[in-house]
């Protein structure tokens, strides 16, 4: 005969395994630490934090071991011999709580519980004491869950707090008359320890998270500012390298009316050569659509150079700022006769604007020297500026940031080298070395 199919699970099946399910998270919590064993502060580069954990725990059990013993013997009228076992046992696990406050609680739940049987022991409870817990029991339990709220998860300190109480409530059906309230006394600190803890390791681990989420949106930041660069970077290159393909292609188309006697080959290749450069030029525009961000439109001014230098400090000095240029001369015949590279030329500009909207927004008033010189193949670019004339009142508190960024990626596609820093007499100096001959056009598989 056919066994018909199990049919859905009931709701009391549904609790009891939610319950066992439970249960056996709690007994993994209580079993397994959530932490390393490294104490609070390890990590420090204070040695006296790093030792303070231990100061704390050794203050504690010197002070808790002889304490116990004498509230035991003297109080509870325990033996001094099994004062000082159950001194130790309730005690000296508080050693423990820097680095494993859940096997020190093991211990000293243990011993505490034996305490408890101990007294129950005696003939009768000495007038004015509490059972089954004595004060030093109770303060000393409350460090405790104190170390474990501190380090452990929720699941654990909830184990905890239960097992507590249901071993309080265990010794108290067993001997009600004896119990003075120390069971319930237990249970309430207990709790308002745990969510003390629990709330300041909550709040420590977002704090934490907060300064990680801050560290990557600078990454971020920095990442961003780094590409919004070689993008306009890019997009001004773009007008150097379309004028020279543009020139290639005039050249190309012009070469058979120019140059007589040409052969059908020769007349064949210049006219590839032209449609090559065509369509290298269509595919920079397109590459451009790419660059230029959504609402942009390009510039149609052409790209400046070194020999607008004059006319952007004279526009420095305008603005308020006291700035002077010193252009040697073979740098402005080599400007004249075409021996600056565009890209070269185009990045000693960008250079030098970024230098002095520097010190216009971070030093305002300060007197800014600008210097370019053209010495063993290399174009030097050099801005100093002296300390601001009203020092701590800056435009901005801080840049964008933009600035230092522009300046490097420029320097590394010209393939020179960038140095700034602040001066020693507050100022702060901006020094470029950019070749006049361009870098060697090996072929780098990395940038296939």
């Amino acid at each position: 005969m056919p066994t018909s199919p199990a049919g859905p699970p009931t709701p009391a099946d549904g609790l009891l395994s939610a319950a066992r399910r439970n249960l056996r998270e709690l007994a993994h919590g209580l079993s397994h630490a959530s932490h390393s064993s490294a104490p609070p502060f390890a990590g420090s580069p204070k040695l006296w934090l790093r030792l303070l954990p231990y100061a704390v725990v050794l203050a504690l059990t010197a002070v808790f071991v002889p304490t116990t013993i004498q509230v035991l013997a003297n109080d509870y009228g325990v033996p001094g011999g099994l004062a000082a076992a159950l001194a130790v046992g309730q005690a000296a696990p508080l050693l423990m709580l820097a680095h494993r406050p859940l096997q020190a609680w093991w211990i000293v739940f243990a011993a505490d519980v034996a305490g408890a049987l101990v007294l129950l022991g005696t003939a009768e409870q000495p007038q004015g004491t509490i059972w089954p817990w004595t004060p030093p029991v109770i303060v000393g339990y409350l460090f405790v869950l104190l170390a474990l709220g501190l380090r452990e998860s929720r699941r654990t300190v909830i184990g905890v707090w239960l097992v507590t109480g249901a071993a309080g409530l265990a010794l108290h059906l067993v001997a009600p008359a004896r119990s003075g309230g120390g069971a319930l006394l237990l249970v309430v600190l207990g709790a308002l320890v745990l969510v003390i803890g629990q709330a300041v390791r909550e709040r420590g681990e977002a704090q934490r998270r907060l300064v990680e989420q801050e560290t990557i949106s600078e990454a971020e930041r920095a990442q961003r500012t780094l590409l919004e660069e070689r993008t306009r970077i890019a997009r001004e290159l773009h007008d150097v390298v379309a004028h020279h393909m543009s020139v290639i292609t005039v050249q190309a188309d012009s070469a058979p009316y120019r140059i007589g006697g040409l052969s059908e080959e020769a007349r064949s290749e210049f006219a590839a050569i032209a449609a090559g450069a065509r369509e290298s030029l269509a595919e920079m525009r397109r590459l451009l659509s790419v660059l230029r961000s959504d609402g942009t439109r390009g510039e149609l001014a052409p790209q400046p150079g070194l020999d607008r230098l004059q006319q952007l400090v004279e526009a420095t000095v305008r603005a308020g700022l006291p700035a002077e240029l010193s252009l040697a001369g073979d740098v402005g015949e080599a400007v004249e006769r075409g021996g600056v590279p565009p890209t070269v030329d185009l990045s000693a500009y960008r250079i030098v604007q970024e230098s002095l909207a520097n010190v216009v927004r971070h030093a305002p008033g300060a007197r800014t020297r600008v210097s370019v010189t053209a010495l063993d193949g290399h174009l030097t670019v050099l801005v100093v500026n002296d300390p601001a004339v009203r020092p701590g009142s800056p435009l901005e508190a801080s840049g964008t940031g933009h600035g230092l960024v522009g300046m490097r990626e420029r320097v590394r596609l010209t393939g020179g080298t960038l140095d700034t820093g602040p001066l020693p007499d507050g100022g702060f100096r901006v020094s470029a070395r950019l070749p006049l001959q361009p870098p060697s056009a090996s072929l780098n598989p990395e940038d296939l």
